[in-house]
């Protein structure tokens, strides 16, 4: 097969600097439009129903979000291992691989699916969902949790374009989706009344077509991308690949789902001391997520690409991927810092003119800077945590970076030194360097060499 044929991206040769931005670019335009559309939810649902309905879609948003972590973990797993086949020459085990993932994650979904309809009225409980909103939080999250296996399928088409190097045609599937979703939307709520039902309707049918579109294309250009499986095979999960998955999927689950469960603990103190404080947190999870977008693209894109070069053995490679990602994070990192040490007043000016809130936010600037370098800082590393695909280093990152060390610095600095909250908010900055420091001795040690083109050996 001709290079003009495949939609395979090789990784393993051409200039690193350029194939990192081409590939990442899409990465981060895809997670840009997959928060607007969830924006417009929120809009569009605030505007008909008004806070009832805000708080609804927030419930079942924030429900949804946990219980899509799983299906995140196991698909970046895949990206990584399908990554890893492709750089060792192992092509043939693609479609095996692909098969056993789909199988897995599809009865993943359709399981959690059924526990969560069954205790669903005994879960919106347990998020304290405020009375008044009960009722439309109940049929955004029914409606949700119904169709948990397209949001599951998904993830899983895009993570297996995204270990080919395709991350084009992804950014392409989700802007369908994006589209469809404001359209829905107009025709649910807006037109047809249907309330936050109607916003929940219209995000899981755009996943649904998104899902199934993105399917058929992978189905259809199969040979360009190099899989071949038969319809069995596809519907079957062989016990050495789905191992694998599962080793490195867990982590991966468990270090999104920690990180996301430590991040609400620290807020919920730091809710706790005000409104004009816990008014000014949620400008700065705004400013904040900025600059972890563009970290967490750069990071996906070189996963597969350090996944690629290892599974090839060309490790030189990794280290010129690894200080690609840090010249564009690092250069990202410092034009934030300079504008926020500039531009304070403006930059909160744009979500409020209330000056308790804008006093807060002047002190917090040393600490938004922290954030920033954090961000870039662990880019690169985890990266090559993901990409080498060891399981227990991921797994010990998961734990210090989203538990252990998260929460602890976080109560050390707020409660033991008295710093309050902006003792929580420190800690939770200085956390956010964790991955940098793990992999730092990961990469040191060499261990990240070792052992991968044997574990696919052993699954071919």
């Amino acid at each position: 097969m001709s290079n003009k044929e495949t939609l395979i991206t090789d990784f393993t040769e051409g200039n690193v600097f350029r194939q990192l931005l081409t590939f990442a670019t899409p990465l981060f335009l895809s997670t840009m439009l997959q928060i607007v559309y969830n924006m417009v939810d929120m809009i569009i649902v605030g505007q008909k129903i008004g806070k009832v309905g805000l708080s609804a879609v927030s419930v079942g948003g924030d429900l949804t979000n946990f219980l899509t972590f799983f299906a995140m973990g196991f698909a970046n797993a895949g990206q990584v291992i399908i990554s890893q086949y492709i750089g060792s020459g192992n092509k043939k085990a693609l479609g095996r691989f692909i098969g056993t993932m789909f199988s897995f994650l599809t009865c993943v979904g359709i399981v959690l699916s059924i526990i969560c309809l069954t205790f669903r009225t005994g879960i919106l409980e347990i998020m304290h969902t405020p009375p008044e909103a009960f009722s439309e939080a109940m049929n955004y999250s029914t409606i949700c949790m119904a169709g948990l296996v397209f949001i599951y399928g998904y993830n899983m088409v895009s993570a297996v374009l995204r270990g080919m190097g395709d991350s084009i045609h992804p950014f392409i599937f989700v802007s369908v989706a994006a589209l469809l979703n404001v359209v829905l939307d107009l025709l649910f709520v807006m037109g047809l009344g249907f309330g936050s039902g109607g916003a929940a309707l219209a995000t899981v049918i755009s996943q649904a077509v998104s899902f199934v579109s993105c399917g058929i294309f992978i189905y259809r250009n199969r040979h360009r991308y190099e899989i071949r499986v038969s319809r069995r095979e596809f519907l079957h999960m062989e016990p050495g690949m789905l191992s694998e998955l599962l080793k490195l999927g867990f982590p991966m689950a468990i270090k999104s789902a920690a990180v996301s469960f430590s991040k609400l603990f620290v807020n919920s103190w730091i809710n706790s001391y005000g409104v004009a404080v816990s008014a000014f947190a949620g400008i700065a999870n705004k400013i904040n997520s900025t600059s972890n977008l563009i970290s967490n693209a750069f990071n996906t894109a070189a996963s597969s690409m350090i996944g690629q070069n290892i599974g090839a053995g060309r490790f030189e490679r990794v280290k010129k991927v690894i200080a690609s990602v840090y010249k564009i994070t690092f250069s990202v990192a410092a034009l934030l810092t300079f504008l926020m040490l500039v531009f304070p007043k403006q930059i909160y000016g744009c979500f409020t003119d209330d000056p308790e809130v804008l006093a807060i936010g002047m002190t917090y600037l040393p600490i938004a800077v922290l954030i920033f370098l954090g961000s870039a800082a662990r880019s690169g590393m985890n990266s090559l945590i993901n990409g080498s695909g060891n399981s227990k280093v991921n797994f010990i990152t998961a734990i210090l970076d989203g538990i252990v060390l998260r929460i602890g610095l976080a109560l050390l600095f707020g409660l033991a030194f008295d710093m309050k909250h902006m003792g929580f908010w420190l800690g939770d900055a200085l956390a956010g360097f964790t991955p940098f420091w793990l992999g730092m001795l990961f990469y040191i040690s060499g261990a990240w060499k070792k052992g991968i083109r044997k574990k696919q050996a052993e699954v071919s």
